[in-house]
């Protein structure tokens, strides 16, 4: 397995390495010992959750303020289109935007950090799965619109289903002062 860095410090890519043969393919799909040389304590994870999207349909942009939590996401089924917005205040890339394909073939997974937003469009019926660092606290919870001018993200389709928490989500501005604001308590 391979761990790349990104262009948001702390967003990691890890890529594994199948074995395939005529049966068809095997792969570790998580291992401590590489967690922990990236530098992400593999005994952090608290919960593992997967979701089914249906093709076109947009999750997110999700994230947490507070707190936070740290994520490890990969497409166990089909094929996703992720986005991962760095909305750290005080982080040198606030504000920056990175973008991967992650499927079933590739096998990829990314390491989100505490502080960061994340969504994806499904490019085909996908599901994703999720290890997480923290239990869930619904007051924690934030979310910036999918097609904010500020984020500019370029999605690979039209959106065909979000949910109405999604469509409701608030503006990359307004997340940026609420933030500063919480900061400068």
């Amino acid at each position: 397995m391979h761990v790349r860095e990104t262009g948001i410090a702390g967003l990691l890519v890890f890529e594994p390495s199948p074995h395939r043969d005529e049966r068809g393919w095997f792969s570790r799909t998580f291992d401590a010992d590489v967690a922990r040389g990236a530098g992400v304590d593999p005994h952090a994870f608290l919960q593992d959750s997967q979701s089914r999207t249906v093709r076109a349909g947009l999750r997110g942009l999700h994230g947490r303020v507070g707190r936070g939590e740290a994520k490890l996401v990969r497409c166990a089924r089909g094929a996703i289109f992720d986005v991962v917005v760095d909305a750290r205040p005080g982080s040198p890339t606030m504000g920056r935007v990175e973008t991967f394909r992650l499927d079933d073939e590739n096998m990829t997974s990314i390491y989100i950090p505490r502080g960061c937003l994340h969504g994806f469009q499904a490019l085909a019926e996908a599901d994703t799965c999720y290890r997480i660092d923290a239990p869930h606290d619904p007051t924690e919870d934030v979310t910036v619109r999918y097609d904010d001018p500020d984020l500019a993200i370029d999605w690979p389709m039209p959106v065909s289903v979000m949910s109405e928490k999604d469509k409701a989500g608030r503006s990359w501005a307004d997340l940026t002062q609420l933030l500063g604001a919480a900061a400068g308590r």
